[in-house]
């Protein structure tokens, strides 16, 4: 039951209609017994200055933020976390004294993957040099990754990419294309992580950018598409006998980040992943 001392939460970005964030978080809410809701709120990139200034009048606790507002928004934040700071990208807002910008994106794919391994002094090949690609790459470096390979089909995207991660750490990054040099550089890899969209719903048949052939079976494979829940990657890699981190995982982890941060709890990984679950069956 919504009453006046309902505690409000939700997303903003265009569109909103996939997002399956309520899910994950209304099914925590209730599970903690919090009186909060969790709804997304479909914002134009023209009212995102009003949506932020008009949530925080409304006493909205805490934001998710989507596409294609992530660096946008940071111009209407009072202050940023570390890590938003670095990405240059926020995914997650709370409303206090101050309005303040975090970026949990990163966090949950290196908890996923970080089930099966750790990401310190890795080779990791990240495929994409998109948004969750930076994210994802900023983290792993913070979490002290070896060595970090950005393979894009457009190289010139993977090599600013490059450039931005060289001006923050000193680390060991290099920015190749999808050619012969991205077979050689697998051959001793760690961890790959799919930033890109192939595979993605209703996409479901596109051929992935790495076979079976071009993995071996002590390569951890991480694709953060989570619908289909096995995507032509990840089926990939069960041929190679590689061992496989799905989409869903980031996506449980991001979240329960933010509700960390908007909460001070930490909700129950079962009751995110069984939301989940039974959405996208």
């Amino acid at each position: 039951m919504i009453t006046g001392k309902t505690k409000l939460f939700g997303l903003i970005g265009d569109p909103v209609e996939h997002t399956l964030s309520p899910y994950m978080h209304n099914a925590a809410f209730k599970s903690l017994n919090l009186d909060n809701v969790y709804v997304p709120f479909h914002v134009k990139k023209s009212e995102l200055k009003a949506a932020i200034m008009g949530a925080r009048s409304l006493d909205i606790k805490g934001l998710n933020v989507t596409i294609p507002h992530k660096t946008e928004v940071m111009k209407y934040l009072d202050v940023l976390d570390v890590t938003a700071e670095l990405i240059g990208a926020v995914n997650t807002i709370k409303f206090d004294d101050e309005i303040k910008g975090y970026n949990t994106d990163g966090l949950g794919a290196v908890r996923a993957i970080e089930e099966t391994t750790t990401v310190k002094d890795k080779k990791i090949v990240i495929l994409g040099a998109g948004g969750a690609s930076r994210a994802i790459s900023f983290q792993i470096i913070i979490n002290g990754a070896g060595r970090v390979i950005i393979a894009n089909r457009t190289l010139e995207k993977a090599v600013i990419l490059k450039k931005n991660l060289d001006e923050k750490f000193n680390a060991d990054v290099e920015a190749i294309d999808l050619g012969e040099k991205l077979k050689d550089e697998l051959k001793d890899a760690d961890i790959l992580i799919n930033t890109t969209p192939i595979g993605m719903y209703p996409n479901i048949h596109q051929k992935p950018l790495v076979t079976s052939k071009m993995m071996h079976e002590n390569l951890i494979v991480n694709d953060i598409i989570y619908n289909p829940l096995e995507t032509g990657i990840l089926r990939e890699a069960v041929k190679a006998s590689a061992k496989t981190v799905t989409g869903v995982k980031m996506l449980i982890y991001q979240g329960i980040e933010s509700f960390k941060i908007w909460t001070g709890i930490e909700p129950p990984v079962d009751v995110f992943k069984e939301a989940l679950i039974e959405v996208l069956k």
